[in-house]
């Protein structure tokens, strides 16, 4: 008879092989990728394009120039809440048979009329980073449009996708965009930023709040025009598109002139020095210690401090 374990671990070994084609396979892809762009680019009517639409597009005359400080601690913060968004997320969505339930003390500050639902401990904590990723969003909004910092990630031009075009095919190439990421980014920089900010970022939001499980059942009248299976796949879309941004953006970073770009969004100046890597390995540093230190027994500790833990046998 095949165990539990035994069915586990042949899970495990499955997962295994199938990295053992699927990563060699992207590498010879992304090489692939590569030639083919490396020969576009020897085309005269390709350079003709490149040197028409060099990848950046027109900026307004109001466009701030640099970092400000408020927008490396944004980004910073913004960084560590989604990373923990993306690993309790995973967590609720893949835990089958959850054991640990929390449900709110409905004698605190907050208070409801309803008794509070009984949610998964898992779905307590993802709740927590989501409510601090959103206040922290919500700031960053308001100090975007307050310092006119949307200049830079807000497409104001139509030149943007043609430049967009070049700069994706001189990233292909990998003939990274010689751009100033202090003073502007390239179009397809921007449009990445433009794409999260206004466009997954608020997706994220809604559809998390529409399979809220003490929400979703307020939001019934919307069940024809946005009901919940569409709402859980979009949500997870959302959570795919950040994993796959984040990779990109971390990678991009680190290849493109690193001290310069953790210098930039880390400690807020265009210089040369090692501040801005150093704030990032600390950040690193505290990100890992958190990361570390998030076991079940301290979930349930801080979590027991607002509602009551109840303990099911699997």
């Amino acid at each position: 008879m095949t165990t539990g374990a035994s069915r586990a671990s042949a899970f495990q070994a499955s997962r295994w092989l199938r990295l053992v084609w699927i990563v060699p396979a992207i590498l010879v892809a992304l090489a692939l990728v590569a030639l083919a762009a490396h020969g576009l680019r020897t085309l005269p009517s390709i350079e003709s394009f490149l040197r028409s639409y060099p990848g950046v597009s027109t900026h307004p005359a109001a466009t701030p120039i640099g970092v400000p400080a408020w927008l490396a601690w944004q980004h910073g913060l913004n960084a560590f809440f989604i990373l923990f968004v993306i690993r309790t997320g995973w967590q609720v969505r893949t835990t089958k048979r959850p054991s640990i339930f929390w449900t709110r003390t409905n004698t605190g500050v907050v208070r409801t009329r309803n008794p509070p639902i009984r949610i998964t401990l898992d779905l307590w904590q993802h709740m927590v980073f989501d409510t601090l990723w959103v206040i922290n969003g919500i700031l960053f909004y308001v100090l975007l449009f307050a310092t006119g910092q949307w200049l830079k990630i807000v497409p104001t031009s139509w030149d943007v996708f043609p430049n967009a075009v070049s700069a994706g095919l001189q990233y292909a190439s990998l003939n990274w965009p010689t751009d100033n990421g202090w003073a502007y980014y390239n179009a397809l920089q921007l449009l990445s930023y433009f794409t999260v900010v206004f466009v997954a970022a608020p997706i994220a939001l809604v559809t998390g709040l529409r399979i809220s499980p003490g929400l979703s059942a307020r939001f019934r009248p919307l069940d024809r025009v946005f009901p919940l299976p569409v709402a859980r796949k979009l949500h997870f879309a959302a959570l795919i598109f950040f994993v796959a941004f984040i990779v990109v953006h971390v990678l991009l970073v680190l290849t493109t002139g690193a001290r310069a770009n953790l210098n930039h969004m880390y400690a807020a100046r265009s210089a040369t020095g090692w501040l801005g890597v150093w704030i990032f390995v600390g950040s690193i540093l505290l990100t890992v210690a958190v990361w570390v230190g998030a076991r079940p027994v301290v979930v349930r500790a801080i979590a027991a401090r607002s509602g009551r833990i109840i303990h099911r046998k699997r």
